[in-house]
């Protein structure tokens, strides 16, 4: 998702060029309807398995946006003309194990643009793609509950524990919330959205009975979006909604916040600021490692609600 602006700009600046795009299989439905694509080329564990294919190919140049070990030894490997950004590995670690923020406050999507500026490409500043499928808004109008109210989407899961949000607390946001609540996730939040739906009369629970193209056209349709650091929450920003992002274990000074270039009015960051633990990880774990999870707990789910309630 965080690499569609630059997919964007490099298929404006090269109109009649051919862009392959490599990515791991399980997140192809984020990027397979991309219309600014030629092809995509998945892997399963490691990018070496489809070298040969990629060798094949003679490419003219090559835009690391990964930046890992992996995909540095691929482009490497592959002897053809490349360049990545500035990952600031070094900044994370400061952050992250000693609190010492020198992270500059420039979004991930703004750095990006450095592996393309040589090749003459600027960001044009409208923010991230997400091309929607028009048979999955049909099915979603057909869910009659929501034809004729308006509603707010919340998203339950996230990759890992400390960055989602705790179920007492998608109570407590839910019994502040008027009309109608749309829960979106995947099957691992299906248990969860279904006892939510139980508990609470206005509630529809669509984790795991909708696809990724079916829950980002609630989305579409939503009010307002609630999630924490996840995936929703930048297709949310490239659907141009407002946001209300409840942060957990993760920070916004990683520059992965919803990338709201024209509207950053609309993003609004809850955060627990008052911990010095935070951040424990660049990315998340399955269990609080100090035990209290205080990042997400102490968050106050009436007041998250209130936020969504006002106007805009």
């Amino acid at each position: 998702m965080l690499t569609s602006a630059v997919v964007r700009c490099v298929r404006n600046k090269f109109p009649s060029a051919t862009i392959h795009f490599l990515v791991k299989e399980k997140f192809r439905d984020a990027v397979i309807t991309n219309k600014n694509l030629d092809k995509l080329v998945t892997f399963n564990d490691h990018p070496s398995e489809v070298f040969t294919k990629l060798q094949e190919e003679k490419y003219d140049f090559i835009v690391d946006l990964q930046r890992n070990n992996k995909s540095t030894a691929l482009r490497r490997k592959l002897k053809r003309p490349s360049a990545s950004f500035p990952k600031l590995n070094i900044q994370k670690f400061l952050l992250t194990m000693f609190k010492i923020n020198r992270m500059p406050k420039v979004h991930v999507v703004d750095r990006y643009f450095e592996a393309v500026k040589s090749l003459g490409v600027t960001n044009d500043q409208l923010g991230l793609d997400f091309f929607l499928i028009g048979e999955d808004e049909i099915f979603v109008k057909e869910q009659q509950v929501l034809l004729h109210s308006s509603y707010v989407a919340l998203v339950l899961g996230a990759t890992y524990f400390t960055k989602r949000i705790p179920q007492e607390k998608l109570e407590e946001i839910i019994s502040g919330l008027k009309g109608t609540v749309v829960l979106l996730g995947g099957p691992a939040e299906k248990e969860l959205g279904d006892r939510l739906a139980i508990k609470f009369t206005n509630v529809v629970n669509t984790a795991g009975y909708s696809s990724l193209q079916q829950s980002s056209h609630y989305i579409k349709n939503a009010r307002t979006v609630i999630t924490s650091d996840t995936g929703l929450m930048h297709i949310a920003a490239a659907l141009n909604k407002r946001i209300i992002t409840v942060w957990g274990n993760t920070v916004p000074e990683f520059g992965m916040y919803a990338y709201l270039p024209q509207h950053p009015e609309n993003n609004v960051m809850i955060e627990n600021k008052n911990l010095r633990c935070r951040p424990c990880s660049k990315l998340g774990y399955d269990k609080c490692p100090k035990g209290h999870f205080k990042c997400m707990v102490e968050h106050d789910g009436k007041r998250i609600a209130n936020l969504a309630e006002q106007s805009f």
